[in-house]
């Protein structure tokens, strides 16, 4: 029976499930390995199940035992890991795309509308139980009607606009390429990433995290945004520039910002933390019990396929 070591803790749905497959290493008290344990517990195992808060930098990566042959994450992201040294050392680098589509665009439809609709400080008033209603209360932004741009139109973009039509939003969106007109329905796009900004009273950011799409979100294309923009990241924290989108949310251009990843989490910038106009979550994305089942399957079926199957994995990145 090949050998699974599992960085964090699963689902007991999916423990079951890759017990029944591997020789397995569980990490039933969720400990945060440090490298040197991640490596003395992966000696003699064929595969790793790792998480986005394991890192394997090319360091950890060629200190890796000659027996890996995979490691499997659990997330459609794979920045913690260097994959072209896992590459090198010959070993398969796998993501779980597809499953986590629909948890993630709902959040970033609930981003949108915690922060144009200022739930926080709605929560916090209501938590004093002195508030007083009146006409200007609390004046929040209507989505209705509205432009929305997304930037980044694959599944969870297409699923963030899908939503969005409900409340008849006029759809742009930014790609490198434009999408086939039946995946569009409708939606305009963008070339230019400041075009789509410029045609953006609402902004929903669902672009992967890469050194292209890092601090897109800056001084200088701020700018370019109509005066009271709201903005969502569900994607990665590094797509905004923290302190270009601080002095943006102070002095107005930004009428709110909600946020579900930070740059360096679960680390924020504390003058993040000092202002009214922001809705925030802990990277609540895919915490639904279904998706994160379907996550973890997704993750063992590229652990089966290589070691069991002598197949390529569906998932494979590398």
């Amino acid at each position: 029976m090949k050998k699974i070591l599992v960085t964090r803790k699963l689902l007991q749905e999916n423990d079951e499930r890759i017990s029944s497959l591997f020789d397995v290493k569980l990490n039933h008290e969720d400990k945060l390995y440090s490298s040197d344990e991640l490596i003395k517990l992966s000696e003699g195992c064929d595969g790793i199940l790792a998480f986005t808060t394991t890192p394997f930098n090319e360091e950890m990566i060629n200190r890796l035992p000659e027996s890996i042959k995979i490691i499997s994450n659990y997330a459609v992201g794979y920045g913690n890991i260097d994959i072209e040294a896992a590459k090198k050392r010959g070993i398969a680098v796998t993501n779980t795309p597809e499953v986590l589509t629909d948890a993630t665009a709902d959040i970033s439809i609930l981003l949108l509308l915690g922060a144009s609709r200022r739930a926080y400080e709605g929560r916090k008033a209501a938590e004093k139980e002195n508030w007083l209603w009146s006409t200007d209360y609390l004046i929040g932004k209507q989505m209705t009607g509205k432009k929305l741009g997304i930037l980044g139109m694959g599944r969870i973009g297409r699923a963030v606009a899908k939503r969005a039509r409900a409340f008849d939003m006029e759809i742009h969106y930014h790609n490198r390429n434009p999408l086939s007109k039946d995946l569009e329905e409708g939606a305009i796009y963008h070339k230019d990433i400041n075009d789509l900004f410029r045609n953006s009273e609402f902004l929903s950011i669902n672009c992967p995290g890469s050194k292209d799409t890092e601090n897109l979100i800056n001084e200088k294309t701020i700018k370019n945004f109509p005066d009271g923009v709201v903005i969502a990241n569900a994607a990665r924290g590094e797509v905004i520039d923290d302190e270009a989108m601080i002095k943006a949310m102070q002095n107005g251009k930004v009428f709110a910002l909600g946020l579900d990843v930070y740059r360096g989490e679960p680390k924020i910038n504390n003058k993040y933390l000092k202002l009214d106009n922001l809705f925030l979550l802990p990277h609540l994305g895919s915490a639904t019990t279904k998706t994160r089942i379907a996550m973890g399957d997704r993750a063992i079926d590229n652990l089966d396929t290589l070691l069991n199957q002598n197949k390529e994995p569906k998932d494979k990145v590398n």
